[in-house]
């Protein structure tokens, strides 16, 4: 255990009390490796919101085991406070309870916190170990600043003086994904604004936003094979003209070309599609052209290797596993557009990479899913049901007026080839991407309503099993104290699919009132039921429909009314194969293609006897009635060697999904 995790779990003795109140105002235990240690000492931790919902919580799961003389779901549970304040908790826990007060402050006297604060959770750990080993003294803010920029970032901008180091930087940063927060970037970009040659570069989203960077090096990258003599159509994401600064980047540069030849292969920029053989530019950069279909298809054979080569492990944290199902959405997408005798040459590699990236996760899960609900991160929700939180953290940094699509069923894969279509037809539209995992079970009455409401499934233990009370879940959040809207300040609806249906949603959300809009776009899921031909029928069916002009429509319509657009899903979707109906001998309380749901554990127990490729995954969360055995592998509970794409298990196509926003290029 790391001195960081020591220093924070050294309040919490295991034989001292069993219930415990932490403030914590800075969400210190709200952290991946402090909630695994938590949980290694025997402590369960619960986020306090709500007094009542957390008493009956409380005395259902704890108390009662606890007068039992027995351990419960846990040997100890800490209440977490997001604050100082402990005057809203009622009474008798108070008096029962051990407190624990924690801050960043205290972690870290030596640094100026208004700074530390507003750095990424993931970098405390490593910021910890180098304030004991290079902080001799108090710094300042600004001398924080450049110990952060130092020894996390290892960025020193005042060596930053030539155009291929800056470059070089910026790209090592991003393809690390390690984002600048805006306190850094400012003052990268306020040291770095007396260099000549970078005034007209708008450094501080450059170090600060991800999407701007590929932005820039995509167009700086057509504009350099231009000047070799080479033009053709855009794969994809093309911007109009003038829409981002133009920059000259050295991409003869060793450094560099080592750095947009791994941003090519694992999609995260896009070639140029050309006519005949690229003559004229070195090897290195053909990588960056798509001569002929051929080539695609190398692309996609390298992206399988690459992929296969740099799994996350059992001690990743979730962040490795959003980057990873980036990087699969992209290759799946380029592997569904190729035509079929290729993409047929290639499929048992796909497959194989498939079933390994799934082992992986499910490995991983058993350890760390438990901990997931509870993580807390400001750069976006970690899972589905933080996304009305965070949209509120966002209304309170300024963005008053937010609509959030939820589109269901739809996999990162999907995602990427609308983020192209829309490219080709509204060039103007900019993207933030992201991802967050959906809840498992990976089913629709699940997530959905998890998204919609803010809450655990085990809140809404009553109606998990239909989406009828979203409208209501979604209003209600919204009126909470917490967020002081009002019934009419709040828009929902559902089956939104064409563009017939646009002109009445114009109409509706041109009510001035209107601050908030939940929509739910299901044509991808209809599409995903009604699929026979796989994944690459499905491809085919959402290129028509962007071909439509709906998504185009519907991103314009919401951006020209003010509103901040965030795009995410209840859930995706994988291919995968029929192992025949479970014997079950007793009905479920409810079917899926990939998984069953009993209402009890001799009944689980008894299925997962008769079906020994079946297996079940504690899902902290769900409803105690509520008892998921999921279809092993890539497989459904559905014929025999039938292939059908399906929903409700454990994959990263179903499990990962995309959080994005949507805005103009500015």
């Amino acid at each position: 255990m790391s001195p960081w995790i020591e220093q924070i779990l050294s309040a919490f003795t295991e034989d001292l009390s069993r219930l415990w109140i932490a403030t914590d105002p800075d969400d210190v235990l709200l952290q991946e490796q402090v909630l695994l240690g938590l949980r290694e000492k025997g402590f369960e931790l619960i986020s306090f919101q709500d007094s009542v919902a957390f008493r009956a919580e409380y005395e259902e799961r704890y108390r009662s085991a606890w007068d039992r003389g027995e351990d419960g779901p846990a040997k100890a549970l800490v209440l977490h406070l997001r604050g100082s304040r402990t005057s809203d908790l009622p009474w008798d826990y108070l008096r029962q309870a051990r407190q624990v007060s924690l801050s960043l402050a205290n972690l870290f006297p030596k640094l100026s916190y208004p700074v530390v604060r507003q750095i990424g959770a993931e970098h405390l750990e490593a910021l910890f170990d180098a304030q004991a080993k290079h902080a001799v003294q108090s710094l300042g803010e600004s001398e924080t600043k450049e110990f952060v920029l130092t020894h996390i970032f290892q960025i020193n901008p005042h060596v930053i003086l030539r155009a291929k180091v800056l470059w070089y930087e910026l790209l090592w940063l991003h393809y690390r994904d390690a984002v600048l927060p805006m306190v850094l970037a400012e003052h990268v970009a306020h040291v770095l604004s007396d260099q000549i040659a970078f005034k007209a570069l708008p450094l501080r989203e450059l170090f600060s936003s991800k999407g701007t960077l590929l932005r820039m090096v995509q167009e700086a990258w057509y504009r350099h094979l231009s000047q070799l003599g080479l033009t053709g159509l855009r794969a994809a994401e093309p911007t109009p003209p003038g829409s981002v600064a133009e920059a000259d980047i050295p991409f003869e540069d060793s450094e560099v070309r080592v750095l947009i030849s791994s941003m090519f292969l694992e999609g995260l920029l896009h070639p140029l599609v050309v006519q005949g053989p690229p003559m004229s530019i070195p090897d290195w950069a053909k990588l960056g052209v798509v001569q002929d279909p051929l080539a695609m298809r190398n692309l996609v054979a390298e992206g399988i290797i690459g992929i296969a080569q740099s799994l996350p492990t059992l001690d990743s944290p979730y962040r490795d596993w959003f980057n990873l199902s980036r990087r699969l959405g992209e290759l799946l997408a380029r592997f569904h557009a190729l035509d079929s005798a290729r993409a047929e040459g290639l499929r048992a590699s796909m497959e194989a990479l498939q079933d390994k990236v799934n082992a992986h996760l499910k490995e991983w899960l058993i350890t760390h899913y438990a901990d997931l609900p509870s993580l807390i991160s400001t750069k976006g929700p970690i899972m589905v049901h933080h996304v009305p939180r965070f949209l509120s953290m966002r209304r309170g940094a300024g963005e008053a007026k937010i609509a959030l699509l939820v589109f269901d069923g739809l996999a990162i894969d999907q995602w990427v080839q609308i983020r192209e279509a829309l490219a080709k037809k509204a060039p103007r539209l900019g993207f933030e991407e992201s991802a967050c995992f959906a809840w498992l079970p990976t089913l629709t009455s699940v997530s959905r309503q998890a998204i919609f409401s803010g809450d655990k499934p085990r809140d809404f233990s009553e109606t998990i099993g239909t989406t009828a009370p979203e409208p209501a879940k979604w209003s209600q959040f919204w009126q909470h104290p917490d967020q002081g809207l009002r019934a009419n300040e709040i828009f929902y609806q559902k089956k939104i699919q064409r563009v017939d249906q646009l002109p009445e949603l114009e109409a509706a959300l041109s009510t001035p009132s209107i601050k908030v809009v939940g929509l739910v776009i299901d044509t991808v899921d209809e599409i995903v039921h009604g699929a026979v031909l796989g994944k690459r029928g499905i491809a085919q069916q959402i290129e028509g429909w962007c071909e439509t002009g709906f998504v185009d429509q519907l991103f314009t319509m919401l951006l020209n009314k003010g509103f901040h657009v965030y795009l995410t899903a209840d859930h995706g979707n994988v291919e995968a194969i029929g192992q025949g109906s479970p014997k079950e001998g007793v009905a479920p309380e409810q079917r899926g293609e990939r998984v069953r749901i009993y209402g009890s554990e001799t009944l689980a127990t008894k299925m997962l006897q008769s079906n020994p490729s079946a297996f079940r995954l504690e899902v902290p969360g769900l409803p105690a009635a509520y008892l998921p055995v999921f279809s092993g592998g890539r497989t459904a509970f559905i014929q025999e060697g039938e292939p059908a794409v399906v929903h409700g298990g454990i994959s990263v196509e179903e499990l990962l999904v995309p959080f994005v926003k949507i805005s103009y290029v500015s």
